[in-house]
């Protein structure tokens, strides 16, 4: 085994120590392969390119349920990252907006990474700091007790500190990342008119654990096969729970793409997209869900679209494109 990848097997069997929560309490995307900003704070800038993008998905589409109205989650990134050339380090953004049933997360994280040669490529160590804001509409909750005095509080809302962990490797082959976020443990307490005698409603941010690789083979020269996997973990106070998901997608000419997955436990995933621009600098892509496994409780489908665009930016002394009108088309 080449010595980078022994380093991130370590790596992650540290964060896995770190990491005392997986049910749904972050969003899951489809499209993780192309969404790393979001899960590894050590992703910014480490590619040598500025990016933005914003990925929406929309979960269990038309989800209906078993009485009043709602449920079905809905989630949206917003994600900026570019290299600081003369620094050997990136700095990125994003922010997560989180709708389930009553519940509604708002997440704003500074990204930094220090870049590091190691082999073949890269090694990126990663921090990510911000703020963590959760509201709960109680008035639109059941209760087991219909007397139970958090179906009173209407909409309350707590701000938290969030801090996240993260290392990625990447060469021109492959690349491996593994991340730890959450790790503060903070907690939102409901309900400061509930008497102290009884149950005050709270919520507790669970730890998690990501890993996730990719490999780029070029079959030819104009097309490119990218298998990849993600591993997400998160123990809770009685248990652990785990996701695995693994894709394979087909890049022809760098402009199209095509490729399927697998969720464990869950769903099949048919992905498609393409680049716009000369350039290829700017590219749509859609996924499509559909819920194989224990389907009970959702709707069948979900929905995936992510805009993704390249930004004009230059390394340090390399020359710009001069561009002249007559040579435009």
């Amino acid at each position: 085994m080449k010595r980078p990848l022994v380093y991130l097997v370590f790596a992650a069997s540290f964060f896995w120590a770190l990491s005392p929560a997986f049910g749904q309490q972050e969003p899951q995307f489809s499209q993780y392969m192309f969404n790393s900003m979001y899960l590894n704070p050590a992703f910014a800038g480490i590619e040598g390119q500025a990016t933005a993008q914003v990925v929406s998905r929309w979960q269990w589409l038309n989800y209906s349920a078993s009485f009043d109205d709602g449920g079905a989650p809905n989630s949206q990134v917003i994600a900026f990252n570019t290299p600081l050339y003369k620094a050997n380090s990136g700095v990125g953004l994003h922010i997560v907006n989180d709708r389930l049933g009553a519940q509604r997360n708002l997440q704003i994280h500074g990204n930094y990474s220090y870049h590091l040669p190691v082999g073949p490529g890269k090694l990126g160590i990663g921090v990510r700091a911000g703020i963590y804001s959760q509201r709960i509409e109680f008035g639109i909750l059941r209760g087991v007790d219909a007397n139970d005095p958090a179906l009173s509080l209407g909409t309350e809302s707590g701000l938290k500190p969030e801090l996240g962990v993260g290392l990625w490797y990447r060469t021109k082959k492959y690349y491996v990342g593994v991340s730890s976020f959450n790790l503060l443990g903070s907690s939102f307490d409901f309900g400061n008119s509930i008497p102290d005698s009884l149950r005050r409603p709270t919520s507790t941010l669970s730890q998690h654990l990501v890993l996730t690789a990719g490999y780029f083979i070029e079959a030819t020269p104009d097309l490119t096969i990218m298998p990849s996997a993600i591993f997400k973990t998160v123990q809770g106070p009685t248990s652990t729970r785990s996701s695995f998901e693994a894709s394979a997608i087909a890049i022809y000419k760098e402009k199209y793409f095509g490729g399927l997955s697998f969720r464990q436990g869950d769903a099949v995933i048919a992905l498609v997209g393409l680049s716009l621009l000369k350039d290829n600098s700017l590219r749509l892509t859609y996924s499509f869900d559909y819920v194989a496994f224990n389907a009970q409780g959702k709707a069948p489908t979900s929905h995936e679209i992510l805009l993704h665009y390249n930004l004009p930016i230059t390394a340090p002394g390399s020359k710009p494109i001069i561009r002249t009108p007559r040579f435009r088309h």
